[in-house]
């Protein structure tokens, strides 16, 4: 048989094996219910998930109001304010310290200032001043709001009648970026980086680490052992918050060498609340270990958890801007309380009062996984 007839066969051969091997994929994918549920299901979920709650341009964002006096026009500035859409007043304020500490702790993100005899000035013709604090941390979120700020407003006050209809303004908006005047993107990113490649190296470290002992076989030796899933657990995290703590120093000793990012507040506060961030991360990723069957869905899970992380907690677009529902599942999210606690720390000084509830947040989202990832262990290799 010449080479010309054995061509036709050798190809034909060849389409039949890539096409057994196809079918063979496909079968295998097809036993695999986990991965076959999370290539399904779930990018048409963070489709929806995140279509739905990011917003680039963030409305009704909480604002603060000090009233130095009660009057019609201090009405009008605060109904003006909320008529822009981009504020929503959430507290009244009577002292300085308390306008302070509403930027400060993070309750709002603008703080409004009417002094006392503004009504007054402003009927003399006398162009009294305004105050608008902004926490300026966020710079994404409180720019467009700022930006809309004062001919807005002053459009609004004409409309109710509590100024003249002039071509000169009749007061003046002075603007206070808090924090970060200059709006310097990198003061905003650097701190959450720290955050973000924490969450994701622990992550994948421990989620690797039971289903890594039962593909290498070595889980019937551990097993063995008269010891119980919480001492498990635990002398396979301890390691990692070590790396973890090491990988914090380098992260913030490079932004500020490289990025010149200042810390006003303790570092010692702030290494005791990323010890408990990277905990908690490393107890989540504990759970997803002993969840997954093998290494691959382990890190499948990860990616999960990791995507809206980065989305939802305030890290990559304002947490503010996200509808309400949205910012309930990123309270969920041990991110979001980190990137609150690491900004706050670095850019405000920020003491541990002012970050207990983020702190108590933290630590309550690591008892949930540690719970849940000691129930879940298998004693067996059932």
């Amino acid at each position: 048989m010449s080479a010309a007839d054995t061509m036709p066969r050798r190809r034909g051969g060849f389409f039949r094996r890539v096409f057994a091997m196809v079918v063979k994929e496909f079968l295998q994918l097809r036993r695999d219910r986990v991965t076959l549920a999370t290539m399904v299901s779930i990018p048409l979920l963070q489709l929806v998930l995140f279509g739905y709650a990011i917003n680039t341009t963030p409305r009704f964002l909480p604002t603060a109001v000090l009233m130095q006096e009660s009057s019609d026009v201090g009405r009008s500035i605060v109904a003006a304010l909320q008529a822009t859409r981009y504020f929503k007043v959430t507290r009244i304020l009577h002292t300085e310290e308390e306008f302070d500490r509403a930027l400060a702790t993070g309750e709002v993100l603008f703080a409004v200032e009417i002094p006392a005899g503004f009504e007054r000035a402003l009927r003399r013709g006398e162009m009294p001043a305004l105050l608008i604090a902004a926490d300026a941390t966020d710079p994404v979120a409180t720019g467009s709001a700022l930006g809309a700020l004062d001919k807005l407003v002053t459009t609004a006050l004409m409309h109710a009648r509590a100024i003249p209809d002039a071509t000169n303004p009749a007061f003046e908006i002075r603007q206070h970026r808090r924090y970060n005047p200059a709006g310097v993107t990198q003061l905003n990113i650097v701190p959450g980086l720290l955050g973000t490649i924490l969450t994701m190296t622990m992550l994948i470290f421990t989620a690797l680490s039971v289903t890594r002992e039962t593909e290498r076989g070595t889980m019937e030796s551990l097993l063995a052992l008269p010891i119980s899933p919480l001492e498990i657990m635990l002398g396979k995290i301890l390691p990692y918050i070590l790396i973890g703590a090491f990988q914090a120093c380098l992260i913030l000793t490079a932004g500020v060498l490289l990025f010149d990012v200042p810390v006003f507040g303790s570092l010692r506060l702030l290494a005791v609340l990323t010890t408990l961030f990277i905990a908690t991360n490393l107890a989540i990723g504990y759970t997803f270990s002993t969840i997954a069957q093998n290494q691959l869905q382990a890190v499948q899970m990860t990616m999960m958890f990791f995507l809206p992380n980065i989305l939802m907690s305030g890290f990559m677009f304002p947490f503010s801007g996200m509808p309400r529902w949205a910012q309930w599942i990123g309270e969920c999210l041990p991110l979001t309380h980190f990137v609150r606690i690491v900004r706050a720390v670095i850019l405000k000084g920020a003491t541990f009062t002012d970050l207990r509830m983020e702190a108590a947040a933290l630590a309550g989202l690591m008892l949930v996984a540690m719970m849940i990832a000691v129930t879940r262990f298998r004693r067996t290799l059932d």
